[in-house]
């Protein structure tokens, strides 16, 4: 669906983005995180054709972008809906007129957008709104407006700029599990930039982390997450605390694993008592992964650490 080999780009003298090279599979949802000025809007907007590249390549549906000519680029865009954080609807025109704006701009008969319009309305739960103006919406709703005037022209691929960046959080895991539904229901491949790691965590099956235009992490999500390197521990801001005194063993619990009583059984099986310094369980992509810490004697090392290893499960001393 999307190949992006070794891409660079310039603003000038400074370099933004500096050799990267992701793939994205059709259907699946991607997420593009990092901090202020990591570089994740403009990679979005090169995805796009909005921005161009100084070198590398990237192609979407085997389409190398900058080489499009401005009427294959038009064309081309046609198959990519956008959504943004502040909405970009016209105040002065109705739910409906902003969902068929696109439709008309392309030609489309008065009895295509109707049913067009109507047909994603419903999609949205706007239904009732038809008539209504921005105005007269809460934030939620003027996104779902956006999202439906995003899907007019039948995408292959919906891009998501901070799309809830300005929304409170019940409203915005209200709008992740709406783009979840639209997913699964078109196959549409979707593309989140983001900030918020909550939103990578909900709805994201892979991420991209970029720092100063630079890839610090790439992977499944619940990869990423599971077990953080150093990078990923900065980037999301942890600090782990524990005793300063014995060992501290970390453990890490996949999805298949979760629930697994294994601190209780190792105890039990080797005769041993731990202090279970602190432990979390989260949801990372509908999949529940957790990880532990467990403080042991010095003397027991290599007895647990054995122990561990016979039975498959990641760990790492810290």
């Amino acid at each position: 669906m999307i190949s992006i080999k070794n891409l660079d780009k310039y603003y000038g003298d400074i370099k933004v983005l500096n050799n990267i090279s992701i793939d994205i599979k059709k259907g699946e949802i991607f997420a593009i995180v990092g901090h202020s000025g990591a570089g994740k809007s403009t990679l979005l907007r090169c995805i796009n054709g909005l921005e161009d590249y100084f070198d590398g390549s990237l192609l979407v549906n085997n389409k190398e972008i900058k080489t499009l000519a401005k009427s294959e680029l038009r064309e081309f865009r046609k198959n990519i809906g956008m959504i943004f954080q502040h909405f970009s609807l016209i105040q002065r025109k109705t739910v409906f007129e902003n969902v068929a704006l696109p439709m008309q701009l392309w030609g489309y008969t008065k009895e295509e957008i109707a049913k067009k319009v109507k047909d994603l309305l419903d999609l949205v739960g706007l239904e009732e709104k038809t008539d209504a103006y921005p105005n007269q919406l809460s934030g939620g709703q003027k996104q779902r407006v956006a999202i439906a005037r995003a899907l007019t022209l039948d995408p292959d691929i919906l891009l998501s700029d901070e799309a809830t960046s300005a929304l409170d959080p019940n409203t915005t895991t209200s709008i992740l599990n709406l783009l979840k539904q639209i997913n699964k229901k078109l196959d549409i491949t979707i593309i989140l930039v983001t900030h918020e790691m909550e939103v990578v965590k909900q709805i994201a099956q892979k991420a991209l982390l970029l720092e100063h235009g630079n890839i610090i992490g790439f992977d499944d999500t619940e990869e990423l997450f599971l077990k953080p390197d150093n990078k990923m521990k900065e980037f999301l801001g942890e600090t782990e605390v524990v005793p300063n005194t014995g060992v501290n063993i970390k453990i890490y619990f996949p999805k298949d694993n979760a629930f697994q009583s294994f601190i209780t059984k190792m105890a039990r099986e080797l005769d041993m008592d731990f202090n279970i310094v602190w432990g979390k369980l989260e949801e990372i992509n509908s999949h529940i992964v957790g990880n532990m810490v467990i403080n042991i004697e010095e003397k027991n090392k290599e007895k647990v650490t054995s122990y561990i290893k016979e039975h498959n499960i990641i760990w790492e001393v810290l």
